[in-house]
């Protein structure tokens, strides 16, 4: 079978899922089997053929997993935060219209996407520029303790630090490609570590400061992990040297750890991740209150869950409102999951994200050039740390940050943005898997 065939055939688990996760809400709701659920599927079901024959027709060669497997993980956060709340789902819907538009246009406009590293610095000095939006006044939105949002009039909040992960991953796979060897042999050695030339390892620093400025404008620990991390793993696949990680690892702690006891706001994220049941952090404004009851929806879920619909996310009865679990269709929707479909449902999720970043990994290894690899590793690499940002705050691994869990929970920027790093990492497995000409 041929690789189109092979995503074509992807597809169906991805529509069965939707159809019957629609008409598994509408029994839980009014015990009744609605054939709208079969209407759904078959929209989603269109839509997939239509960014299929997209990829058939300019991708030939890319590789056949990645595609049904973002389906997967989209159909199944379109049902949840259907189950949650059908308004927003009908807005994500149509932002996963935008998506599969973007994603389309992105392939047909960057079928030769190594043109992108002559735009390298313009590219950079844009994300940064996006980044730190929400932090001007009366364009950014503070929302739980944190600046994510840019307001935009009709659509509501919209995080430009979605896209401004992928320009930064272009950028640095461009300018590791051209350093990476005097990274390396231009240094000096020191208690057995390789110091780099600093001329060359300057715009590396300069990210390491931005990780850390955006920790303290905009109170986001997870955009800072995130776009770190994808440096540290970028670095070390074009150095080969676990010391400039080890290093990073390092400086990111120590920076991490002043900001931790100096600054406020990120103090008060590491006070409710540490003392989580704590009665006075419990009942605080903005306290553990959120990160508590999420660990608790998750012990209920046990092993098997307690069935789709039956998580409580709200007081019963209540009006307004009052959420027991704090935006369950965002930070929280991984907790939901874990309460309704229990630890295995909640570990089959993030299988297929393990797949996903896998199948990534391989079109890096398949690439015949150091910017392919470094821009698929980059990629990739952002995609397994966001997950691990978000369901890592939830569990109380780490602190819980407003990140988006990619393609399942709400968030119209971070499902557009993900499909333009979907169609980015086809084109690199595309030109990796296309047979050589001589």
């Amino acid at each position: 079978m041929s690789a189109r065939n092979r995503e074509l055939v992807g597809l169906i688990p991805a529509t069965l899922l939707v159809t019957a996760g629609f008409a598994a809400v509408f029994i839980q709701r009014s015990n009744v089997l609605s054939n709208v659920s079969l209407t759904y599927g078959a929209i989603f079901l269109g839509l997939c053929l239509g960014a299929h024959l997209v990829i058939r027709a300019t991708l030939p060669y890319a590789d056949p997993y990645l595609f049904p497997l973002v389906a997967a993980l989209a159909c199944f956060g379109l049902v949840m935060v259907y189950r949650i709340d059908p308004a927003e789902a009908r807005r994500q819907a149509i932002w996963f219209v935008i998506g599969l538009i973007l994603f389309a246009g992105t392939i047909v406009a960057f079928r030769d996407y190594r043109k992108l590293e002559r735009y390298r610095y313009t590219i950079v000095a844009v994300s940064l520029l996006i980044l730190v939006l929400p932090r001007v006044p009366g364009l950014g939105q503070y929302t739980n303790g944190a600046y994510l949002a840019v307001k935009v009039p009709g659509l509501g909040g919209f995080q430009p630090e979605e896209f401004a992960k992928i320009g930064l991953v272009v950028f640095l796979a461009s300018y590791l490609r051209d350093t990476r060897q005097v990274l390396v042999t231009g240094g000096h050695r020191f208690l057995g570590l390789t110091i780099p030339p600093i001329k060359h390892f300057g715009p590396i620093l300069v990210i390491w400061g931005v990780a850390m400025a955006t920790m303290v404008l905009l109170s986001d620990m997870g955009s800072s992990l995130m776009l770190y991390g994808g440096l540290l793993a970028m670095l070390y696949v074009a150095t080969g040297r676990v010391s400039f990680v080890v290093v990073g690892l390092l400086a990111f702690a120590l920076g991490a750890w002043y900001l931790g006891t100096h600054i406020s706001h990120v103090h008060a994220r590491v006070e409710v991740w540490l003392h989580t049941l704590n009665p006075h952090l419990y009942h605080a404004t903005l306290g553990s209150y959120q990160v508590a009851n999420g660990i608790f929806a998750q012990a209920a879920g046990g092993m098997f869950g307690q069935g789709f619909g039956e998580a409580v996310i709200t007081f019963p009865g209540s009006n307004p409102v009052i959420h027991l679990i704090p935006a369950p269709e965002t930070d929280m929707i991984y907790a939901v999951i874990a309460d309704e479909l229990g630890l295995f449902g909640a570990a089959a999720l993030l299988v297929v994200y393990l797949l996903f970043i896998a199948r990534g990994f391989k079109a890096a290894v398949m690439a015949r050039d150091s910017f392919s690899t470094l821009l698929a590793v980059g990629l990739s690499a952002v995609i397994a740390i966001q997950v691990f940002v978000i369901v890592g705050g939830v569990t109380r691994v780490i602190p819980l940050t407003g990140v988006t869990l990619p393609f399942v929970s709400y968030g119209g920027s971070s499902i557009v943005a993900n499909f333009v790093l979907l169609a980015l990492l086809l084109l690199v497995s595309d030109r990796a898997r296309r047979p050589v000409t001589r």
